[in-house]
């Protein structure tokens, strides 16, 4: 399922993050031009190098891929192929723990990837794709740079052995540039952040909490960026966050 989601061709360069015994690796080598998988586990990669020596076209890299600049990873690949490699494609079966972490070093690097396509938690793919009225900072984050839609569910009685939860197949096709126009993403999630830290408080409450600003002059803001106080984070749209920005960077650049 995942190697069809992410449709594969002869000129496809693959990250995968998480190769394990490498059983999806080797599919992944015999449909794309070139592979490269990412194993943390030093054992694991070692073994990789062996089950994987037949394929010329896979790279094995031993480290954490938190640590791994995407954009370096196109130097080899770009030596084998004569066109042009400007981009990649992700496949990853990520553990709930790093799903967060990995979805946004890909997503945020200056060399992004084309499409992502992994393998999560069910709620937390779910979450993913939510629309407003039940958005998070998880949502907002990957919606600002693509747009994900899960592929299928997979029920924890799939694997052995089996795990606690279900999981999902989640795809991500990345936009050409951000869905909305923010010239500084780190302040924009600093905001976003502020605004679902207490998410079950209305939106005035919550960003003065996270912003450490006074009520009355987070209000004025709101006003300005035509969003009622009393709603909650969860229901803005990014286009909304995008608004509430420039007003507060427009607010910092007035003190």
């Amino acid at each position: 399922v995942i190697t069809s989601a992410a449709e594969l061709t002869p000129a496809d360069v693959i990250v995968e993050v998480g190769p394990g015994l490498g059983v999806l690796t080797k599919e992944l080598a015999r449909q794309a031009g070139w592979v490269i998988a990412i194993e943390l586990d030093d054992k694991l990669a070692a073994l990789l190098q062996q089950t994987l020596a037949p394929f010329d076209n896979v790279t094995i890299i031993n480290d954490d891929v938190l640590r791994v600049e995407p954009g370096a990873l196109l130097t080899q690949p770009k030596a084998r192929f004569p066109q042009a490699i400007n981009s990649y494609k992700v496949v990853a079966n990520l553990p709930y723990y790093i799903t967060s972490p990995v979805l946004r070093h890909f997503l945020e690097a200056s060399a992004k990837p084309q499409t992502m396509i992994v393998m999560v938690q069910k709620e937390v793919a779910e979450a993913i794709v939510a629309k407003p009225g039940q958005m998070s900072l998880l949502s907002v984050s990957v919606q600002l740079y693509g747009e994900p839609r899960i592929i299928s569910y997979v029920p924890a009685q799939c694997f052995y052995p089996a795990p606690e939860v279900d999981s999902a197949i989640l795809r991500i096709d990345l936009y050409p540039k951000p869905a909305v126009a923010v010239t500084d993403e780190d302040s924009f999630f600093s905001l976003v952040r502020a605004g679902f830290a207490a998410p079950r408080k209305q939106i005035g409450n919550s960003l003065a909490q996270g912003l450490g600003r006074a009520k009355g002059e987070v209000l004025s803001l709101l006003e300005r960026a035509d969003i009622a106080s009393q709603r909650r984070a969860e229901t803005l749209t990014l286009e909304e966050w995008a608004r509430l920005w420039r007003v507060f960077t427009q607010l910092r650049g007035e003190e």
